[in-house]
C-alpha cells in the first residue's frame, strides 16, 4: 500500500508539472512576446483633433504618425518641441516628405479643441488632439506616458509631462521615441527611415 501511495504522488507531481508547462505556453509566453512596441498606444479612448477627426488607436494606421503630449500653458518643453518638428518637417519637405503629427494634450481642462488648433497651426502636419478628462487619462495610459498636474503657489498649477515624441509606423507601431531636443539630423534620419 506505502508503494502505491508513492506512485499516486509521481504521478499527481507530473500532472501538476504538465499543467504548470501548459498554462507556460498558453498564457505567460504570448505575453512575452508581446513586445511594448506592439501595444502602444492601444486602447479604448476616443480623442477628437482640432479640426473634428475622431482620434483613436485606428488613427496610427494607414501612415508613419509622431505623437507628442504636452499642453498650451507649457512654459519650455512645448514650444521646443513644437519648434523642432517644424525643423523636421521643413528638411523632410526637401524630398517632398511630411510626417503626420499629433499633439496630444495632457490638460483638457484649458486646452479646447479652439485653443489647441491655435497652438499648433503655426506648424505643418500638426493636428492637436483633445477630450475629456476620462479620455486623456486613458490616452495617458495607453501610449505609457508620465503626466502630473503640479499645484503652483499662486493657486493656479502647471502640467509635469513626458517630453519625447512617439514614432509609429505605417501598420501603428512604435518605431522608437525621438528624444526631448535630439539634433534635427538624427530625428529626421530616424522618420525617414519609416517612411
Amino acid at each position: 500500500m506505502p508503494r502505491l501511495t508513492s506512485i499516486q504522488m509521481v504521478l499527481w507531481g507530473l500532472v501538476v508539472i504538465a499543467l504548470v508547462g501548459v498554462g507556460m505556453f498558453a498564457f505567460v509566453l504570448p505575453r512575452l512576446d508581446e513586445s511594448v512596441s506592439d501595444t502602444l498606444g492601444h486602447g479604448d479612448y476616443e480623442l477628437v483633433t482640432t479640426d473634428g477627426q475622431p482620434f483613436t488607436e485606428e488613427s496610427l494606421l494607414g501612415e508613419p504618425t509622431a505623437i507628442f503630449f504636452g499642453f498650451t500653458h507649457c512654459p519650455e518643453v512645448c514650444p521646443t518641441t513644437l519648434s523642432d518638428i517644424d525643423l523636421w518637417q521643413q528638411e523632410l519637405a526637401e524630398t517632398g516628405d511630411q510626417i503626420r503629427v499629433f499633439f496630444v494634450t495632457v490638460d483638457p481642462e484649458r486646452d479646447t479643441a479652439e485653443v489647441l488648433g491655435n497652438y499648433v497651426s503655426w506648424v505643418p502636419g500638426v493636428s492637436g488632439v483633445t477630450g475629456s478628462e476620462e479620455q486623456i487619462a486613458e490616452a495617458i495610459r495607453a501610449f505609457r506616458i508620465y503626466a502630473a498636474k503640479i499645484p503652483l503657489d499662486d493657486g493656479g498649477y502647471t502640467m509635469d509631462h513626458s517630453a519625447m515624441v512617439l514614432l509609429f509606423d505605417e501598420n501603428g507601431r512604435l518605431v522608437e521615441p525621438i528624444a526631448y531636443q535630439e539634433p534635427t539630423d538624427s530625428a529626421v534620419e530616424t522618420i525617414r527611415s519609416v517612411m
